[in-house]
């Protein structure tokens, strides 16, 4: 019985053993998922992780501290904004604030009279040759009585070396005349790289021919020998003399010339002498012919020479169209 028994048994033990709880519900398995979860288990999979990031994190700061150290790399392109777009705007907007800035910095032709007679009511006459010269404390007077008739816009001329620039005698003492013409032109190059600045349309630092054209046509009101230039041929003078201005600043040829360079060329200094004349070009070219031209009377003829240039252009071309 007790055989019979167990074999009616027997079939039903193992059915019983197969009821194994799953292994999530057992609380051992909780413990060490939660133990290794945590990371503080040795070759977890977490701790592998977090030791991974913080390498990097740290690979990621030293790189960051030497950049930081030799200098960012500077950036040959960048891309310009597109017409029209937000940021466009934006950055004309701070172009022209910047360079209105710039230019409410600058002395004005009453300005620099006033410094003048500022100048020579303050300075010495030297015995010897009867220049006007003033030693530094002079020059310290003469700034302070500057500021208090022009601004404080005129002080960063009055330096001590500026002072050093120019050649002292014997007395320690420099003639004024120098010094202001040296102001004259610092003021004139400074408003002319912001009347440049403004035709930059891309604002690279470069101007295109039209550009250049362009600037060579507001300056020609003012201009004392070229402003009675017939306006038919304004044009043709413009593109002739942007073309020699592009000549000598435009080496490679590229189709653009660099703003430093133009300010640094002889040709804005020629064109910028155009200013001092106030007599008749005729008078001049009528002297020129009986003396030989002098350096003056070269530039009043400047726009003849262009005239004869654009002449000789229009009959090679008739030539060749008869021809």
């Amino acid at each position: 019985m007790y055989s019979g028994s167990s074999d009616g048994e027997g079939p039903e033990a193992p059915a019983q053993q197969r009821k194994i709880p799953p292994a999530s519900s057992m609380l051992w398995v909780r413990n060490l998922r939660r133990y290794i979860g945590s990371g503080a288990g040795l070759g977890s999979e977490a701790l592998m992780e977090l030791e991974t990031k913080r390498i990097l994190l740290d690979i990621f700061k030293d790189k960051q501290q030497k950049s930081a150290e030799a200098g960012t790399i500077p950036s040959f392109y960048k891309k310009k904004p597109e017409e029209g777009s937000i940021s466009h705007r934006v950055q004309r907007l701070a172009k022209y604030r910047f360079l209105k800035k710039q230019s409410d910095l600058l002395l004005n032709a009453d300005d620099l009279d006033a410094m003048w007679v500022c100048l020579r009511e303050n300075c010495v006459i030297d015995d010897a040759t009867g220049a006007e010269k003033m030693n530094y404390e002079d020059f310290c007077h003469i700034a302070s009585v500057c500021t208090e008739q022009i601004g404080p816009k005129c002080r960063r001329f009055f330096s001590p070396s500026n002072f050093m620039k120019f050649e002292k005698d014997e007395s320690g003492r420099i003639a004024i005349l120098p010094f202001y013409l040296y102001v004259m032109r610092t003021v004139s190059l400074t408003q002319a790289r912001i009347d440049m600045s403004e035709l930059d349309e891309d604002s690279d630092g470069f101007l295109q021919p039209h550009e250049m054209e362009a600037y060579i046509r507001g300056l020609i009101p003012n201009l004392a020998q070229l402003r009675d230039m017939p306006a038919a041929f304004v044009q043709m003078y413009c593109r002739i003399a942007a073309h020699k201005f592009f000549f000598f600043c435009d080496p490679h040829r590229r189709g653009k010339a660099c703003i430093k360079k133009i300010l640094l060329s002889n040709c804005l200094q020629e064109l910028m002498e155009l200013h001092q004349v106030t007599s008749s070009c005729r008078v001049l070219l009528l002297n020129a012919i009986k003396r030989g031209l002098s350096a003056t009377d070269k530039y009043c003829i400047s726009s003849l020479k262009c005239i004869a240039i654009y002449l000789s252009f229009v009959l090679v071309t008739v030539f060749f169209l008869n021809w």
